[in-house]
């Protein structure tokens, strides 16, 4: 028996309508699982800066201490000399413990004479010395004074310390909780901006550790580093692409920039050691250094993004240059590097930003030693950012935590800053064919 006419194309249809429904399907499915994995990679990075800026905020607030100093000069000059290296010398220390004494008259013991200089810094000094050699006729007078307090007490101020934790469990006992309680009452405990985190270097005490030291030891190396690799990856890129012929050793070359874009930058740090350091014999833990390393390191990058700049100008710029009677060099140096020349920019900057932030290479060439001293030169001993981070991260104190976050948030705003500037050279300077 023949079926109806017209079910066959029916059941055809019913076929593809299902088989579309199941595309369809297939097609919301596959954008469930990219919006939930863009989600996810949202949520980890919001995660990421929420545990950074909640920690690291903290680091640019300090507590200080207001203190009545007096300014004896049996102490600080007792000859009546007013030398500025003489006053430099004195011990302002002693002018400072003698103020909390002042405030705290009932202090006599000797253990607990030690508990109470632990409310102030050991580098509370260098307020007052600051202030005598920026005039010595304060010697002899008294003078109200915030004096930088010490990290425990910068700790409680900042609620970093549980003060309904037992006493053995707490950083201070009930003795310094009840003398810090007395000058809060007074209204002599305060937090201000801390402007010592950008202007000092390195300290063994958390409350004077700053980041101006790792800074200037980024940017000399970002400096060295950019000074060598920049035109020597433009001029590779530039040969390799438009002068140099097709042969196996070009072919060997390019396969070698290309697996060195891959290797681990370690692998650069121990290149370096051997290289720059034992056989060069330059100085360990110096910006120079640390610049050539990262100059190796950034090459391929460099070199790799300057020959896609050079191939996205169209060949037509190239065979008018040619028209115009134009040669090879000046087709290249007039024509082609000048429309190249932002995604090459972009490019470098993007490699710089690599660079500045890695430890690895760096550890290896010694600049991961402690630092106290600002750098002023290429070949001062110098440590950066990132080195600076892992250094502060492996250090026992509780105030090292902020310091840790804060060095990182400066660090994470000089990467948006390089790749901000990255994306505006190429916004503003790049041409669309």
């Amino acid at each position: 028996m023949s079926e109806p006419a017209g079910s066959a194309p029916r059941a055809t249809q019913a076929k593809v309508a299902a088989g579309l429904r199941r595309r369809y399907r297939s097609e919301l499915l596959f954008q469930a699982y990219g919006i939930g994995a863009v989600s996810l990679g949202i949520l980890f990075v919001v995660f990421l800066f929420y545990s950074i800026f909640s920690k690291g905020y903290t680091a640019f607030e300090q507590s200080f201490i207001k203190l009545d100093v007096v300014y004896a000069q049996d102490t600080l000059d007792p000859d009546n000399h007013r030398s500025p290296a003489e006053l430099a010398q004195a011990n302002y220390t002693a002018i400072a413990r003698a103020a909390l004494r002042e405030r705290f008259p009932e202090v006599t013991e000797r253990a607990d004479l030690h508990k109470l200089y632990a409310l102030l810094s050991e580098g509370a000094d260098a307020e007052l010395r600051r202030r005598v050699l920026a005039d010595p006729g304060r010697i002899g007078r008294r003078e109200s004074v915030w004096l930088l307090a010490g990290d425990k007490v910068d700790m409680l101020v900042k609620g970093n310390i549980d003060r309904k934790l037992p006493e053995a469990d707490r950083a201070l006992n009930d003795q310094q909780l009840a003398w810090f309680d007395r000058l809060q009452a007074q209204q002599r405990v305060q937090k201000r901006f801390n402007a010592g985190f950008f202007t000092q270097g390195d300290s063994r005490n958390p409350e004077q550790a700053g980041v101006r030291g790792a800074v200037m030891g980024s940017l000399f190396t970002l400096l060295v580093t950019l000074l060598l690799s920049f035109p020597i990856g433009v001029a590779a890129a530039v040969y390799l692409e438009e002068f140099a012929r097709r042969t196996r050793f070009t072919d060997l070359i390019e396969v070698n920039i290309n697996n060195l874009a891959a290797v681990p930058s370690i692998v650069f740090g121990l290149l370096g050691l051997a290289m720059f350091i034992q056989f060069f014999g330059l100085p360990r833990s110096a910006p120079v250094v640390g610049g050539l390393v990262l100059t190796l390191m950034t090459l391929p990058t460099i070199i790799i993004t300057s020959r896609a700049a050079l191939k996205a100008v169209p060949p037509s710029i190239r065979e008018a240059a040619f028209g115009m009677g134009a040669s090879r060099v000046q087709m290249v140096a007039h024509h082609v590097l000048p429309l190249a020349m932002p995604g090459m920019l972009t490019g470098a900057i993007i490699g710089m930003a690599r660079a500045l932030g890695e430890s690895a290479p760096l550890l290896m060439i010694g600049m991961v030693a402690f630092i106290a001293d600002v750098p002023h030169s290429l070949t001062d001993p110098a440590t950066v950012l990132p080195v600076q981070v892992y250094l502060w991260a492996s250090s026992p104190e509780r105030a090292f935590v902020e310091r840790t976050s804060g060095a990182i948030i400066v660090l994470l705003g000089f990467l948006l800053i390089m790749n901000g500037a990255a994306v505006y050279l190429r916004s503003r300077f790049e041409r669309r064919w």
